[in-house]
C-alpha cells in the first residue's frame, strides 16, 4: 500500500512541477493578478534575465525525473529549495494561494521519507574522509551499501 502511495505522490508532484515549469516558458496558464510585494518579487526574478528561466528549467527537469521514475532522490533534492521558496512566498507575500504550496510541501516531505535510505548518508553528523574514500574505492558491489527504494522494497 505504501508503494502505491509513493507512486501516486511522485506522479502528482511530477505533474505539478512539469506543468508549472513549462508554463513559465509557454504561458498556457494565466497568472493570477498581483500587486505590491508579490508582483515586485516575481518581477525581480524575471528582470535578472536568468533566475526565472533557471528556476523553471529546474522545475521541468525535476518534474520529468519524477514522472519517469529516474533519479528520484536527485529530483527531490533539486526541488527542496524551490519548495521552501514557494511556501515562503505564499506564507509571507500571498497567503491566499497557500493551499497548493502546502500540498507540494506535503508531497515533497512524504516522498523524502519514502526514499529515506537515499538521503540517510547525507545526514550523518560525522564521517571521516578516510571512510568515505575507502567506501568509494570499495571492492565491487560488496563495498557499496544497498539502498532500499520503493522500487526494490517488498511493501
Amino acid at each position: 500500500m505504501k508503494t502505491k502511495a509513493i507512486h501516486g505522490a511522485r506522479i502528482l508532484l511530477g505533474l505539478i512541477f512539469t506543468g508549472f515549469g513549462l508554463n513559465g516558458f509557454f504561458h498556457f496558464l494565466p497568472l493570477p493578478p498581483m500587486s505590491g510585494p508579490p508582483e515586485h518579487f516575481l518581477g525581480a526574478l524575471i528582470v535578472t534575465g536568468y533566475l526565472f528561466p533557471l528556476l523553471k528549467a529546474t522545475e521541468v527537469l525535476a518534474g520529468t525525473l519524477l514522472l519517469s521514475d529516474r533519479l528520484v532522490p536527485l529530483a527531490l533534492t533539486l526541488l527542496a529549495p524551490v519548495v521552501v521558496n514557494i511556501v515562503a512566498f505564499h506564507l509571507f507575500l500571498a497567503p491566499s494561494g497557500l493551499p497548493l504550496p502546502v500540498l507540494i510541501l506535503t508531497l515533497e516531505v512524504f516522498l523524502a521519507h519514502g526514499y529515506w535510505s537515499a538521503f540517510a548518508g547525507l545526514l550523518r553528523v560525522r564521517i571521516s574522509p578516510d571512510s568515505a574514500k575507502a567506501s568509494a574505492a570499495g571492492h565491487g558491489a560488496a563495498a557499496r551499501p544497498h539502498l532500499s527504494t520503493p522500487q526494490n522494497s517488498q511493501g
